[in-house]
């Protein structure tokens, strides 16, 4: 068993050992290398300048993201149990939705351009 490790091992180091002697090294391989962040210059200033109006946009689409989730179980729910007891709660949770909805509206905060 140790001398088939050992003969692994060496199969493997060996093949290590070659594929990086003939390799094709350029200086184009550097940029193909180089991590890609969304565009940016990793090894640029850390501090840009980010849009507010977006992340809020972001997190308002987060937020329905999530409301939407909640609501598509809802008609499996229905099936299986009454449609009375789950009509209250859907209507309140489409309400408290709707008022949200309304509430960013109002702020302005859906209004890209200001």
């Amino acid at each position: 068993m140790l001398l088939i490790s050992l003969f692994t091992f060496l199969i493997s180091i060996i093949i290590m050992i070659l594929t990086s002697i003939l390799a094709k090294k350029t200086i184009s391989d550097r940029e193909k290398n180089s991590p890609y962040e969304c565009g940016f210059d990793p090894k640029g200033s850390s501090r840009l300048p980010f849009s507010l109006r977006f992340f809020l946009i972001a997190v308002i689409f987060l937020i329905f993201d999530v409301e939407i989730t909640l609501l598509l179980p809802i008609s499996s729910i229905i099936n299986l149990s009454n449609i009375f007891s789950w009509l209250s709660s859907i209507i309140f949770f489409l309400i408290m939705l709707l008022l949200g909805l309304y509430y960013e509206w109002h702020q302005g905060a859906l209004e890209w351009s200001k």
